[in-house]
């Protein structure tokens, strides 16, 4: 679906395409969720609840280590212990499979972050008093797997029971990955596509992602890593089966972009430095608002919580590379320079419960179609707010003489006050029903 900035810069690209970036889902054990449904699982594992308790839960979490490092130094797997913070992707960056072809599990990073456990309080006779739910920092192990399909995939899991799940896509991997295999010609830095021979091409491959069709692909890589490569150092294929462990998935964060590809990267940079110049002092709430398709600001009638963030920033991380973001509670807007020809503009979710349409897998498409929509309308206002600063060369040839049939006349210099005023009284005058004669 086309927008009005892109088409206004028609002219100046030399193709465009939309694409699903960064995903992150969450896998969870329903059964596990509630005390109740924990007691009766831990009784199809180990035959009672007798054995139920703190204690015992630990030894689960320790056994798990023990299985992985001792897998990983057998199949010679790199095993990475992490400080808090370190960013583990640029860790996991030089691990990064060389040969082509390499499917399968290449490296295991550990690291702490907190995660809800279960805490088992017992009586001094033994029996169980009360099983609740507490938030603790415990070991989470990041699977990197390198898929066929999907590219670089990343499992994060706690390393205590339920097993909490993450896992974390991004939607260029996998169109890379599919334009390999339908021959299809481009260049990749990071994330982004610089350079394609077959901009349209490249372009439906991309939007496979946002059908329906990709709900039941996705779930077949859930299945397909997160039991014979994750959890099965926790419980092993018959302990999974025996006590009917299934993991349930829903989208927590998503990213969808618009990828604008410039002729020339010089004319790029002065049309996003202009764009947001002219932007950022104009954006006011009920634009952004709009933008958002939100009825009204968000915000929490507990003085507790703070109130979600509402902000416009510009950010210079590094010369030439401007990031001009807007926030709104759990949303967010980008556009920001992509390498030396591209131009992208991305709509954020950070928490997927803000957009109200449901959060379970088979609404993935209702998600991203929402972060379509907002993206669409943030560049029809870049594109409103922009061109009223747009002329064709009138505003800066006022200034210069001209002539009025054979006399010549003066330029019209708006730096001085006097003219200024002049033309307020016009453009006031101008609205009057009998205009400029009394």
């Amino acid at each position: 679906m086309n927008d009005k900035l892109s088409t206004r810069l028609a002219d100046f690209l030399s193709g465009s395409y939309d694409c699903v970036d960064r995903l992150v889902f969450n896998a969870y054990f329903q059964f596990g969720q509630a005390p109740a449904g924990f007691r009766l699982w831990w009784r199809q594992l180990e035959g009672s609840d007798e054995s139920l308790d703190n204690n015992h839960l630990m030894r689960m979490a320790g056994r798990l280590a023990r299985r992985l490092r001792a897998y990983a130094n057998t199949h010679n797997i790199p095993v990475v212990d992490c400080n808090t913070k370190e960013r583990k992707d640029t860790i996991a960056g030089d691990y990064l499979p060389k040969e082509a072809g390499f499917t399968g599990l290449f490296v295991i990073l550990v690291g702490r972050a907190p995660a809800p456990v279960w805490d088992v309080k017992k009586t001094k006779s033994g029996k169980i008093m009360n099983i609740e739910r507490k938030i603790q920092y415990v070991n989470h192990y990041h699977f990197h797997i390198q898929d066929p399909q999907w590219g670089h995939v990343i499992i994060r899991m706690s390393g205590h029971p339920p097993f909490g799940a993450q896992i974390i896509l991004n939607g260029h991997e996998y169109v890379a990955c599919q334009a390999q295999k339908a021959g299809v010609t481009f260049r990749k830095e990071d994330n982004c596509f610089t350079e394609v021979t077959q901009p349209t091409h490249l372009a439906q491959i991309a939007d496979t992602l946002s059908s329906s069709d990709i709900v039941g692909q996705l779930e077949q890589l859930f299945n397909r890593w997160i039991y014979a490569t994750c959890l099965c150092f926790a419980l092993d294929l018959e302990e999974q089966e025996r006590t009917n462990f299934h993991y349930d998935y829903s989208i927590y964060q998503a990213e969808y972009s618009r990828n604008l590809l410039f002729h020339n990267g010089s004319q790029m940079q002065q049309l996003v430095q202009a764009l947001i110049d002219h932007t950022r002092s104009w954006l006011d709430v009920k634009q952004v608002k709009t933008i958002f398709g939100a009825t009204r600001r968000p915000f929490r009638h507990k003085d507790s919580h703070p109130q979600p963030r509402f902000e416009i920033v510009v950010e210079k991380p590094e010369y030439d590379l401007i990031i001009f973001k807007i926030h709104f509670g759990k949303l967010s807007v980008k556009l920001y320079t992509k390498g030396e020809r591209v131009l992208r503009g991305e709509a954020i979710v950070h928490n997927t419960r803000a957009l109200h349409v449901g959060r379970s897998l088979p609404n993935f498409p209702k998600i991203i179609s929402e972060l379509q929509q907002i993206l669409i309308r943030f560049f029809d206002v870049l594109d409103c707010v922009n061109c009223a600063f747009l002329d064709d060369g009138t505003f800066d040839n006022l200034s210069r003489p001209g002539k009025l049939g054979s006399k010549s006349v003066a330029g019209i210099d708006l730096s001085k006050q006097r003219l200024r005023a002049v033309l307020n009284a016009v453009l006031a005058l101008a609205a009057s029903p009998y205009g400029m004669c009394q």
